[in-house]
């Protein structure tokens, strides 16, 4: 089985949270690969603004959550463990890479049926705890 690892964010704006829709058809977060050098927290904003164009965003600071999942991808499995960041930004607008077909701001309820798989569920669910405890920190 072949381990990646990838860096990942709940986005939020609001009351609302950013799902992406990837070319497999399912809903998720914004997510990548880190690039040589680069740091968990580089690599995730420079992932926000090369999937949704925005790049005036700020890292929450005590949300380091992780997820892991199994996949099979042309004949082999993968075992990938993604860490995930808490962002918020005041921008709504996005322009989608090529790597995604839409994009969806959702209120906390849909965001949870949305999402296709159990991590970035349970993603937004923990970012909605964090954020529901003193939201007035966070801005």
């Amino acid at each position: 089985m072949i381990k990646e690892y990838s860096v990942g964010a709940v986005v939020y704006n609001g009351n609302q949270f950013l799902l992406l829709k990837y070319g497999l058809g399912h809903w998720g977060l914004v997510k990548g690969h880190k690039e040589k050098g680069e740091s968990d927290e580089e690599t995730i904003l420079r992932e926000l603004r090369e999937e949704t164009g925005i790049s005036k965003a700020k890292i929450i600071k005590g949300f380091k959550e992780k997820f892991s999942y199994q996949y099979k991808f042309k004949g082999n499995s993968f075992f990938k463990t993604v860490v995930c960041y808490l962002i918020k930004t005041n921008v709504k607008k996005v322009t989608l890479s090529y790597e995604h077909t839409d994009y969806k701001w959702l209120p906390y309820e849909e965001a949870i049926k949305e999402a296709t798989f159990d991590g970035p569920k349970i993603m937004i669910k923990k970012a909605k705890s964090v954020l529901s405890g003193n939201l007035d920190a966070f801005i």
